[in-house]
């Protein structure tokens, strides 16, 4: 008589133990007909078939490790309560039987594997395709179903509703519901932050308020949850945008104060950059085809080192860094201007920064006035809430306008606020050093240098046939233009509306007007 062991399973997806009772009632029906001796039964409940890792399925194989000589059948169902993975399923039932001489026997579809039969090995890996092609299938229209619940409809699907709401409906009715005492608590949690409340110091009290969500990012979940602002927060799925979408429940806090929070939550960026001292121009000086250009070392036929420029369409350019910065340093050296006109400068600043500084302080002064008006009426309007004087339409109306007033005049004081003084000394300790441009660039670190370059040519600085060129420049700075391009060292390829660059003449005060190339 024949011996088997029997495989049942039902996953978490929608099924039941009823599954289970199918499964066995098939099994014991083929079980009986076939006078097959069932020698034991392994059941995994509430797990899926992507994956051979479950419970009673390793109990499986290592039965058959120890009783391989006392087993001749692993009966089952159906495959797909065996895997979905049609791969590796076909390379464990075929080790199977290649390595225990047991066979894989599926009921309802009526096959019995044996890899030296090549019908039969079609025939299960073409069931096993088809399951992994339904579970395929079955989890694209679960993640578009979900797409579609959140993005169009604004559904919020997670299990467990967030503080300050509760799920209230069924089925495609189902929404969340403000839970009023709690939404409180995300109020004063909202406001006490932008308030620059220490968060450990919010968390203690809300505790004490009844917040219960654990954890010691909980307070940083609920600032940075979109559904307080009446959004929800969808995935992408195929070509359809992932982001934030408008959501059907109600909001306990304007989208306006949920924007501020998540500015000021923003972390700085602290990737670094890759810097080579010897090449400070790599990725800021262009080709003429407006690629940046790249440096790297080369090896002459002397076994010297030598930095070159290269763009990345090798027959354009391939420019020694030796050349190209002392180009530059020439450029550098024009541009510095006349103590004469340092002078001038200096003086003409000074008296209009001074007007500039009286006339922000005062402006300043009346800014803050109304800011405080304005704290003062969005405290006393979350108070009558809190103590339940007025409804939460009136509260949501007022309280967005309060909240984007205070936004609004707190941009304005800090922008009025800045310490001018401060930076008018800074301008009166290096405008002198404007007299040595080239002084400037060579005592700058590589950082200082690229900014330095990027902000005279705006960016736009670029490199053909032994010459700078560029379509921009301060102004101010080319007043040596005629000289830097009499010597080869740069071209100003632009037609100007408003020529800055007029050469003096000759005798008699002559000008000659500059006409691009």
């Amino acid at each position: 008589m024949k011996r088997a062991i029997r495989y049942l399973r039902f996953s978490n997806l929608g099924q039941s133990n009823g599954s289970i009772e199918r499964q066995e009632l098939y099994t014991d029906q083929y079980i009986e007909y076939n006078k097959i001796l069932l020698v034991d039964t392994f059941i995994d409940r509430g797990h899926s078939a992507k994956t051979f890792d479950r419970p009673d399925f390793n109990k499986l194989t290592e039965f058959i490790k120890k009783h391989q000589k006392d087993v001749d059948y692993l009966i089952v169902d159906q495959l797909d309560r065996f895997s979905r993975d049609a791969g590796e399923a076909m390379t464990l039932v075929k080790n199977l039987q290649r390595k225990y001489n047991i066979q894989i026997v599926s009921v309802t579809e009526g096959i019995i594997f044996d890899y030296d039969t090549p019908g039969s090995y079609f025939r299960t890996g073409l069931q096993l395709l088809l399951a992994e092609e339904d579970n395929i299938n079955r989890s694209i229209k679960i993640r578009g179903g979900n797409y579609t619940a959140r993005a169009k409809e604004g559904r919020f699907l997670s299990n467990l509703p967030p503080f300050g709401y509760k799920k209230v409906g069924e089925g495609k009715e189902r929404t969340l519901e403000i839970v009023e005492e709690q939404a409180k608590v995300v109020l004063f949690i909202f406001r006490n932050y932008l308030r620059n409340v220490p968060l450990n110091i919010i968390k203690e009290q809300v505790f004490e308020m009844g917040f219960n969500r654990k954890g010691n990012m909980a307070i940083e979940r609920v600032l940075s949850n979109p559904a307080y602002a009446g959004l929800v927060k969808v995935k992408p799925f195929k070509e359809y945008p992932g982001g934030i979408f408008p959501a059907r429940h109600e909001p306990i806090i304007d989208k306006l104060t949920w924007d501020t929070v998540q500015k000021k939550m923003e972390k700085p960026d602290r990737s670094k950059k890759t810097l080579d001292d010897e090449i400070p121009l790599r990725g800021v000086l262009k080709c003429h085809c407006g690629q940046p250009l790249s440096g790297a070392p080369s090896r002459n036929r002397k076994n010297h080192w030598y930095y070159y420029y290269k763009c990345k369409f090798s027959k354009h350019l391939n420019l020694s860094a030796v050349k190209a910065h002392d180009q530059l340093l020439q450029i550098f050296e024009l541009m510095s201007l006349p103590m004469n006109d340092i002078r001038f400068i200096k003086e003409s600043a000074e008296a209009s920064l001074n007007d500039k500084f009286r006339e922000n302080q005062e402006v300043a002064k009346q800014k803050k006035g109304d800011l405080e008006r304005v704290q003062e009426k969005l405290y006393a309007l979350e108070e009558k809430w809190i103590s339940n004087e007025i409804g939460r339409d009136t509260y949501e109306r007022w309280s967005s306008t309060y909240n984007g007033e205070i936004f609004t005049l707190r941009a304005i004081i800090e922008r009025l606020s800045i310490n001018m003084s401060e930076g008018f000394k800074l301008f009166q300790d290096h405008i002198h050093k404007l007299n040595d441009m080239k002084g400037i660039y060579e005592l700058s670190d590589t950082i200082k240098k690229r900014a330095m370059v990027s902000t005279v040519f705006d960016s736009n600085l670029y490199y053909q046939n032994g010459i700078y060129r560029t379509p921009s420049m301060l102004p101010g700075l080319d007043h040596n233009y005629l000289i830097m391009k009499q010597k080869g060292l740069l071209e100003i390829e632009k037609k100007r509306d408003n020529l800055t660059i007029i050469p003096s003449g000759g005798a008699g005060g002559i000008c000659i007007t500059l006409i691009s190339a």
